[in-house]
């Protein structure tokens, strides 16, 4: 089976997707895993992507899609959590794989800015918490080291704003065009994540 997840940053693809392949075969792939993963090999993929990465630009799409295509032609049975984020993405997709599920999972503004605002992160051992579902035992403080907590400054209510207006641009318009295809599927995130993926197993016919 192949698969790409869709939606909002903060919505829970990420979480639903490792709950998806331990329960059936599949390999999570997302871009910044492929990104990280041709760097660390020093491909010249990778070579080409860090460049954009290290100024903080978005890697162009040619390199994007060049990345995918190379890993997943080697695979069977994935999922593709970042990709395609576009629709000129979504095109150069289909010349090499053939997708059987896109899965769009909804939440509204005001959800995905309570989630994210509310992460937390330990700079010294990088590990995650949120104020509202995960907080840690004493405010403020890491669990397991004791450092103090910080909010990233693209959790800030502000700059989730500003990812929420990009998303809307750029990725929205794939809703409309794996529509068109008969292959969309749509999944309510706004549940607890067991509901989310119990509602995606049933969306997947799984």
């Amino acid at each position: 089976m192949k698969l790409v997840f869709l939606g909002p940053p903060g919505v829970g693809k990420g979480t639903i997707a490792d709950m998806l392949k331990e329960k059936v075969n599949l390999m999570k792939l997302s871009t910044g895993d492929l990104f990280r993963e041709n760097i660390k090999q020093n491909t010249g993929l990778g070579k080409k992507a860090n460049e954009y990465i290290k100024e903080g630009k978005l890697v162009p799409d040619d390199v994007t899609i060049d990345i995918v295509k190379d890993r997943i032609q080697r695979k069977d049975n994935y999922l593709l959590d970042g990709f395609p984020r576009t629709v000129p993405q979504a095109e150069a997709l289909e010349t090499f794989a053939k997708i059987d599920y896109v899965v769009n999972f909804k939440a509204n503004d005001k959800e995905i800015i309570k989630r994210l605002s509310g992460r937390r992160t330990c700079p010294s051992c990088k590990s995650n918490f949120n104020i509202q579902t995960l907080p840690p035992k004493s405010e403020g403080k890491c669990d397991n080291c004791n450092s103090k907590l910080i909010q990233r400054e693209d959790d800030k209510p502000e700059a989730i704003k500003k990812r929420l207006i990009v998303y809307k641009q750029q990725t929205e318009p794939l809703i409309e065009y794996y529509k068109k295809k008969k292959i969309l599927v749509e999944v309510n995130a706004e549940q607890i994540p067991e509901k989310v993926f119990q509602d995606t197993l049933k969306a997947l016919k799984l």
